[in-house]
């Protein structure tokens, strides 16, 4: 049964940083590709950043090109997001998904238990 836990989150000003973990049993998490889904207070979730198993191929929403940055440790069995510059759009509950579709497709419907709970990032102005 694979369990999926974020944490990290919290309230941060604008301008500043914050990093989310993502940690995964129950799966083989290094043949598994990895995401960050965000969703906003009234707005669909969104996609944020993703990996492939191997490293070698991320994506980005561009909205936080240039900002945000996902890495992985296989050993660990976690994902991260380093947020950095962040603003107060940033607010969200951001959300790890396993096997996330690469490159994002919008009309992909993973299955539940591939989402964590999420972890709530606010940023303030």
């Amino acid at each position: 049964q694979v369990q999926v836990a974020e944490s990290g989150g919290g309230l941060v000003q604008a301008g500043g940083s914050v990093r989310l973990s993502c940690e995964v049993s129950g799966r083989t998490f290094n043949r598994d590709d990895m995401g960050w889904y965000r969703q906003a207070p009234g707005k669909k979730r969104e996609f944020v950043a993703a990996m492939s198993w191997s490293g070698s191929i991320i994506n980005y929403h561009g909205n936080v090109k240039g900002r945000f940055t996902i890495s992985r440790d296989n050993a660990k069995n976690t994902v991260y997001l380093q947020m950095n510059n962040l603003k107060p759009e940033d607010t969200a509950i951001y959300f790890c998904l396993v096997d996330p579709p690469l490159p994002p497709d919008s009309t992909y419907i993973p299955r539940d238990e591939h989402w964590g709970q999420g972890t709530k990032v606010t940023v303030s102005s």
